[in-house]
């Protein structure tokens, strides 16, 4: 059976590989979409992968996802500092959640160091560039077979 997993993406990704490549690398979105869905398909996930540069797309998103997903992989980008109203819709959705960032934010600017997504996170990768989406998954895996073998 097929787990699926939403992969959201929050502001100026869609510029990933033109968009200040010495933080951000030169992979583009299209390149991440390809290398977790090989992860997906060696760990029978079902990928939903999503990006806006709009709030509450990112908000439908997660409703969408309390219906049909298992978990939910987000790099809200710089909503990761400003928006309660993601961090509401994560609250209401029962599974795993991991918040990913291509750069390490704690070695940047100070406004950077705060996330309201992390107090509802199950985990936070950061720094580990675009394989960071890749090592999400794996361990998102884990997780839903977790919570399915303790019944949850």
């Amino acid at each position: 059976m097929k787990r699926v997993v939403y992969i959201i993406n929050g502001p100026n990704l869609n510029l990933l590989g033109k968009r200040q490549p010495a933080i951000y690398g030169h992979e583009t979105l299209a390149d991440v979409e390809i290398a977790c869905r090989r992860v997906a398909t060696e760990s029978n996930l079902e990928l939903k992968f999503h990006q806006s540069n709009r709030e509450y797309e990112i908000i439908d998103w997660i409703h969408e996802a309390r219906e049909t997903a298992a978990g939910i992989v987000i790099n809200p980008a710089a909503f990761t500092h400003t928006s309660v109203a993601i961090l509401d819709a994560l609250n209401a959705f029962d599974g795993p959640v991991l918040e990913i960032h291509i750069s390490n934010v704690h070695k940047r600017e100070a406004f950077r160091h705060h996330s309201y997504v992390s107090s509802r996170a199950d985990g936070v990768i950061a720094g580990f560039g675009t394989q960071g989406y890749t090592l999400a998954l794996q361990r998102l895996s884990r997780l839903i077979d977790e919570t399915a073998t303790k019944g949850g």
